[in-house]
């Protein structure tokens, strides 16, 4: 006895998934994250600007912390999510990449990690409203939005950075 296939339905939400991406990904009244730490000279990486709270270093590397740690929770999960302790396991304690191949390894963690994500939305049977079984009512489409806002944020305060310590070429 053969069992009926499901009956396949478009996805009604490909506009909004694409409005998601092109979010994400910036570059509309936004820089993107390629552009913020293009060419970032080794030696100021950990600096500091007067009157600001954190080097490019600590921002990089809290972009790719965050960004995990909602991919994790967003993600179906497989172990379980284990959450983190905030503010101290978001922020690096160090102002300096801890090795010169530092920053190299946290940008590269850091588009893996939004690709894994963009991936979950480009995922024509996820739902984006339905709350995630874990959680507090949080949806696809909230944390999306959280990550893009979050990026954004963080990503003009390295703006800010570049711009004080004179090397922003936009």
């Amino acid at each position: 006895m053969q069992t009926a296939k499901p009956k396949e339905t478009p996805d009604t939400n490909t506009a909004l998934r694409q409005q998601l991406l092109d979010l994400l990904r910036g570059g509309q009244a936004h820089t993107t994250f390629d552009e913020a730490v293009k060419d970032f000279p080794a030696d100021l990486r950990g600096a500091v600007p007067p009157n600001l709270p954190y080097s490019a270093w600590q921002l990089l590397e809290h972009l790719r912390i965050a960004l995990h740690d909602i991919f994790l929770f967003s993600a179906p999960p497989t172990g379980g999510y284990q959450p983190m302790q905030w503010p101290e396991d978001y922020w690096p304690k160090s102002q300096q990449p801890p090795t010169p191949q530092a920053w190299d390894q946290s940008i590269a963690a850091f588009r893996m990690d939004m690709k894994r994500f963009e991936a979950l939305i480009e995922k024509p049977d996820t739902d984006l409203f339905k709350p995630f079984r874990w959680g507090d009512g949080q949806n696809l489409l909230r944390e999306a939005l959280l990550v893009a806002d979050h990026t954004a944020y963080h990503l003009g305060e390295l703006v800010v950075v570049r711009r004080i310590l004179g090397i922003w070429h936009k």
